[in-house]
Parts: structure tokens; sequence; C-alpha cells
């Protein structure tokens, strides 16, 4: 019981800092919007895929490019948790370093939810005003997009975590960082199709776990006619949703082994 109290604490006292930290929420909102308007506005009056304007291509990379940034920055909170010393704190108490992990990643987790239910509140209103026409919002391909985005914030948590847990300065993790999460997103397909790849870029892609995520909520809020003309990797979203999860208990696996190792 005592765990699981630890586990609450943690994520209570992450998902209290998102709330309290405006600029984050408000981040949550422009960001998305420059990137759907300004750059899939641009881009959009050019180019269009498989019978659906820009903007309603990378709309399910825009959900991607959320859960990227927000769960693996997640994890410099870490290194200002051992600067100001609250970490000595927690790993004092009587509790596991596993129950810690778990607790930080669900954290991390809420709080990327938490700007992706408000990027699809923000789709939902694009849509209806006609933005992004052929966007498939409903129940029930919310449900299955949030399962997905659910899988994969878990593991690029988990990634955030495990850097965090071995930096020892902001400046350096962000440094670090920036080298990881930026290819993770410009090679996943969130902004192109992903057909007639030059054969040197083509590996990178398919062995960026990112990219089945992609390719999953694009078949669910697109659909599957879409799906092959934009020219998605030719895979089920059962498929690319068990790719994902095995990606994420990865990462979990590493990141348990890294917070046992984790030193002050």
């Amino acid at each position: 019981m005592s765990e699981l109290k630890g586990i609450y604490a943690l994520w209570y006292r992450e998902t209290k800092v998102f709330l309290r930290e405006r600029s984050r929420v408000i981040s949550s909102i422009i960001n998305p919007l420059l990137w759907l308007l300004i750059i899939g506005g641009g881009l959009g009056s050019a180019v269009s895929f498989g019978g659906v304007n820009y903007q309603t291509f990378i709309y399910p990379g825009v959900l991607i490019q959320t859960a990227l940034f927000s769960s693996v920055f997640f994890g410099v909170y870490i290194v200002w948790d051992k600067k100001v010393d609250f970490m000595k704190e927690v790993l004092v108490a009587p509790m596991r370093r596993t129950s810690i992990f778990v607790g930080k990643i669900l954290g991390g987790s809420t709080d990327t939810l938490l700007q992706i239910l408000i990027l699809f509140a923000i789709g939902f209103i694009l849509t209806f005003v006609g933005v992004m026409p052929g966007l498939h919002l409903t129940v029930s391909s919310i449900a299955i997009s949030l399962a997905f985005l659910l899988m994969t914030t878990i593991g690029l948590v988990s990634i955030g975590l495990i850097l965090g847990s071995q930096m020892e300065s902001p400046e350096g993790f962000q440094l670090i960082i920036s080298f990881l999460v930026f290819p993770l997103f410009f090679l996943s397909g969130s902004l192109f199709p992903i057909t007639n790849l030059p054969n040197w870029l083509a590996p990178f892609i398919f062995m960026n776990p990112v990219t089945y995520a992609v390719d999953g909520i694009r078949t669910i809020l697109i659909g599957e006619q879409e799906k092959v003309i934009v020219g998605a990797i030719q895979l089920s979203p059962m498929l690319d949703f068990m790719i994902v999860t095995l990606f994420s208990i990865i990462m979990i696996g590493i990141g348990t082994y890294a917070f046992k190792k984790m030193k002050l």
C-alpha cells in the first residue's frame, strides 16, 4: 500500500506542477496552431496527399510532435529535482526506485495527455470550420488514437527519465535531447509521405519507433484509403500498436535499471 501511495504522490505532484505552469499550458495550444495554420497552411497551398489537404495530413504528426517534445523534455525535471535535493528526499522514502520511476512515468504521461486533449479540441474546431476536411474525429477514433499516444508517451517519457537520471546539468540535458527529438520527429513521416524514399534514408525511418505511432494514428484519423495513397507504411494499426507497445516495454525496462543505478 505504501508503494501505491508513493506512486500516487509523485503522480499528483507532477500533475499539479504542470497545471500551475500556465506557460506550458499556453504553449500546448500555441505551438500546434502555428504548425497547423502557418506551416500547414503555407505548404498546403502548394501540396496535398491522397485527396486530403496538407493540414489534415500533418495533424497526426502534430499530435506526435506534442507527445514527443513534451515527453522527452520531461526528463529535465529529474535534473532539477537532483539540483534542489528533492530527489534525495524521495530516495530516502520507504519506496523502491522502480516505484519512483513508475510514479514519474505516470506524472509525465498525464502532463502530455492533457496537452494532447487540448490539441484534439483544437482539431475538432478546425475540422468543424472546414480547415481540415477529411479528418475523422469520432469518439472511437479519438479513443484509439489516445491508446496509441499513451503507449508512445510512456516510452518517450522513459527515454527522458533515463537521460535525466544520468545528467547533472539542465543545459547538458537539453543539448543532448535536441540531438534526439528532432531526428525522431523529422524521420517519422509526420510531415511527408514515406514512399519512394532514398535508399539511404529509408532504414532510419523504419527503425524509428515514432514512425509506427504516426502510421497508426494517421490510419485511424484519415482512413485506410488515404493511408495507401498517401504512402504511409503498409501495416495494420494492430501491428503498429504492437511495435509501439514493445518499444515502451523495452524503454521501461532500461529506465528501471537506470534509476537503480542513478547517483546524486
